[in-house]
């Protein structure tokens, strides 16, 4: 029989700080029942903590991508070079998201969806190594012009296709998201990371290294074959 996996739960507080929100603003989302540009209401909890309303975590998180491009059509980025180079906080910033995370947010848990970003600098020291990205305005207002709303990006070029990943190479040898979403049978990195993100691959919860002298993908994740393997084994049970 196949199992269901209970989905991911948030309350206001948990949302409102993803959001860069006030709990009570989350909560009259919900209690005015606001919709968006096109209609769609704030979804309802599933579930309860206490007193707390808990909601879809996923389903949260769709509707506010949804919403967001409403809101930020009207928000004007200030003037600046097409050459300046913004860190993430100052990309959140510049494409008028209240959450200085958001920009970071988008790197890390949705492959694609952002642009990379224009330089990479490695940082810190060799005990406390860490990585700025920085993103040109020019390339920021680019991605402003087609914002996702509904569905896919006008004008968006379709996602590369998955790389064919022999199940039978070295075990130990240490992959990324696109090789392990084809190894997964997912359709995409897209769908992978969100599912990865949302608890549903918990083998991938830990990684096995980081990828290094790979240019734009130095510090992205990497798993073991042999980890991606059982994780599909366990999938296929299910």
């Amino acid at each position: 029989m196949t199992s269901r996996r209970e989905p991911r739960l948030a309350d206001a507080a948990e949302i409102a700080a993803e959001q860069g929100l006030t709990p009570a603003r989350i909560t009259a989302l919900y209690t005015g029942r606001e919709a968006n540009a096109a209609g769609e209401p704030f979804p309802e909890p599933v579930d309860k903590r206490g007193r707390a309303r808990l909601w879809d975590h996923a389903a949260v998180t769709k509707w506010f991508a949804h919403r967001a491009p409403a809101r930020l059509a009207e928000h004007a980025p200030p003037s600046l070079a097409p050459e300046t180079l913004l860190n993430a906080a100052d990309a959140s910033r510049y494409l008028g998201y209240k959450n200085t995370n958001q920009v970071t947010t988008f790197v890390r848990d949705h492959p694609g969806y952002f642009p990379e970003p224009d330089v990479v600098e490695e940082k810190g020291t060799a005990e406390n190594p860490y990585r700025r990205q920085l993103w040109k305005v020019q390339t920021l207002r680019d991605w402003m012009a087609t914002r996702p709303g509904r569905g896919r990006r006008a004008g968006a070029k379709e996602a590369p296709p998955l790389p064919d990943v022999p199940v039978d190479g070295d075990p130990d040898e240490l992959l990324g998201a696109s090789q392990a979403a084809a190894l997964l049978g997912y359709k995409s990195v897209g769908s992978f990371s969100s599912s990865l993100s949302q608890g549903n691959l918990p083998l991938l919860k830990t990684t096995d290294g980081v990828a290094e002298n790979a240019g734009r993908q130095n510090g992205r994740r990497r798993w073991t074959r042999r980890r991606i393997l059982d994780q599909a084994a366990q999938r296929s049970k299910k």
